[in-house]
């Protein structure tokens, strides 16, 4: 931060997706739908994963806590974006940039982390049957899940920091909806090359999760063409088919977002964003229940219960 703590009294303007007035009136609509259907859809899986006592099971658990983390990962940057609309500014606060900043880096690596913890659960399941409920026991579960929040929050933290000292003493139209990192280190007079390194760092941590579902997808692959049965063999690719529909699309739109050079960065990169922030949380809940029978079911007797009452 400058000597003359400016950067800390000064405001950010949001530059939208597009920043073309017609353009960003279609967003807030987009927005406007997508986020509530974000809020209940996931809401509805972690309420049924709770009711219905045959979700009691590590897949389900791991379920549940990444439709929370979707929850707050759409909240960190839909309600900004769609307040600011409707009283017609654009402005964020220093402070309330680098928060945003934070909790997208921190809520993005745990659920990729998340991720990893289901298909890994998927690879025990499938290749180590007998095994299955020693190893994914309650506890093991939990400390996944915990980790997967630790690791995420560690991540995010030098990031915050490095970003909380650069000076901005130029423009201050940050090239999307919300408080991007790549966008925010283009604004900056400061030397930035150190950060534009821990960035790419970063993203190299981002993908370890990826690696380990790889991994555990390619030894899946090798138990399943064991199966004798066409059966067995599509019954545990239907299993794990949601999740992989999942992380392709989050993976495939973050590594095509910051997998590239700094001054390659611009506007229209704001779209991009909209696919992993917006879309693939909101997307999450359909994946993953219209797939599976027993969560079918589950959601079922929620609507019934809702309806008799």
């Amino acid at each position: 931060m400058r000597k003359d703590n400016q950067s800390s009294n000064m405001d950010f303007i949001l530059l939208g997706v597009s920043g073309q007035q017609e353009q960003e009136d279609f967003f807030f609509i987009l927005f406007l739908f997508i986020y509530p259907i974000t809020l209940i859809g996931n809401l509805l899986i972690i309420l049924a994963i709770h009711s219905d006592i045959r979700l009691h099971n590590p897949m389900y658990f791991l379920l549940a806590n990444l439709s929370l983390v979707d929850i707050f990962f759409s909240s960190v940057t839909l309600p900004k974006m769609l307040t600011n609309y409707l009283l017609g500014t654009k402005a964020i606060s220093f402070e309330g940039c680098l928060t945003q900043t934070y909790l997208v880096i921190a809520l993005g690596n745990t659920d990729s982390y998340i991720l990893a913890a289901m298909a890994y659960d998927r690879a025990v399941a499938i290749s180590h049957p007998l095994h299955y409920t020693t190893i994914m026991s309650p506890r093991s579960c939990i400390l996944l899940v915990v980790g997967s929040w630790v690791v995420g929050n560690t991540s995010a933290l030098p990031h915050t920091v490095l970003t909380a000292k650069l000076s901005f003493c130029g423009n201050q139209g940050v090239a999307n909806f919300y408080c991007d990192m790549a966008s925010l280190l283009k604004l900056s007079c400061s030397d930035i090359r150190f950060n534009v390194n821990m960035m790419y760092l970063g993203v190299s941590v981002f993908c370890v999760p990826l690696l380990c579902i790889i991994i555990s997808y390619v030894q899946v692959c090798f138990t399943v063409l064991r199966v004798p049965s066409t059966k067995g063999v599509l019954k545990a690719l239907s299993t794990c088919g949601s999740h992989l529909t999942v992380v392709s699309l989050y993976y495939g739109s973050v590594m095509g977002m910051y997998l590239r050079p700094l001054t390659s960065y611009s506007l229209k990169d704001a779209v991009i964003t909209v696919m992993y922030i917006a879309v693939t949380p909101m997307l999450n809940p359909f994946i993953y229940s219209l797939r599976n029978q027993d969560m079918k079911a589950a959601l079922g007797k929620i609507f019934n219960k809702g309806i008799s009452s």
